[in-house]
């Protein structure tokens, strides 16, 4: 009998995860298959109880339901009752367990570029529900500091305050962070900054960047947003949002499968549907 399995989301029609995780059911010759289907805030109990009927193998949750869906799971591991969100649910025997792999999937990507985030001073632009996974899921590795920067300075410091685990934070505006960038070994953009139509506006000028600074931005469409050009014209070495992207997928496949996939695949796949090459 054929497993299902899901992205759910509002909307979904732009998502390249089915495209990924059947060309993995492909090639692990298991005998399932993975469909969007958009759900409206007011339907997401139902659509949970119906995939719960259905005896789904396990989903992916996207906007806008990452928070919302917590109440209808059986049960949150850790880091994502931290966070306050979920991005994949698994089936265990009937009972839907909640997971977020979006931190640890921007951290298993990062390490080709930057081996460790232990010591090291982080800066991280926006508060929201990203900045969050990527937040609480760094503070767990040591850092020497992690800084909020965002529009709303009361959003970064109440994202700050929320962090369960102990790391040594501020909080900042934009034009502050800016006169502090050269104090930063890793940059991370979690905004929608570089995404049409807001590719024009840039958070940081890059006029003082350390030698040797990481710049991230977790948008991978378009490949190198202006504010990854700009970082790299200033002496950077950046990363673009697509190992963020697989990564995550990686790890639901493996929770849903036992199976630690072929990444260098999965971006493969999902470049070719973007129709470019990685930064």
């Amino acid at each position: 009998m054929k497993k299902l399995f899901a992205v759910i989301g509002d909307p979904i029609a732009h998502s390249m995860s089915p495209v990924m995780h059947n060309d993995l059911f492909a090639i692990y010759q298991i005998n399932a298959t993975y469909l969007p289907f958009r759900v409206k805030a007011d339907d997401l109990e139902d659509a949970v109880k119906g995939l719960r009927a259905l005896g789904i193998g396990g989903f992916n949750v996207t906007v806008p339901h990452k928070q919302r869906i917590i109440p209808y799971l059986d049960e949150v591991d850790e880091l994502a009752q931290a966070i306050g969100a979920v991005n994949t649910v698994v089936n265990a025997n009937g009972k839907l367990i909640g997971y977020n792999t979006d931190g640890p999937g921007f951290l298993t990507g990062l390490a080709s570029i930057f081996p460790t985030v232990e010591g090291k001073k982080i800066l991280i632009i926006g508060a929201g529900g990203a900045a969050r996974a990527i937040y609480f899921t760094l503070a767990k590795e040591k850092p020497c500091a992690i800084d909020i920067t965002n529009r709303t300075v009361d959003k970064a410091k109440d994202l700050i305050e929320a962090c369960p685990y102990t790391t040594k934070s501020n909080a900042y505006s934009l034009i502050e962070a800016d006169t502090l960038i050269r104090e930063y070994d890793l940059i991370v953009q979690t905004t929608s900054i570089g995404m049409a139509p807001h590719d024009v506006e840039q958070p940081l000028k890059f006029t003082a960047l350390k030698d040797g600074t990481t710049v991230c931005d977790i948008i991978y469409n378009p490949l190198k947003t202006t504010f990854l050009e700009r970082a790299q014209t200033h002496g950077a070495t950046i990363q673009n949002g697509i190992d963020m992207f697989v990564y995550q997928g990686a790890l639901a496949f493996e929770k849903w499968t036992g199976i630690a996939p072929d990444v260098n695949r999965m971006r493969e796949n999902v470049l070719k549907q973007l129709g470019g090459t990685t930064c």
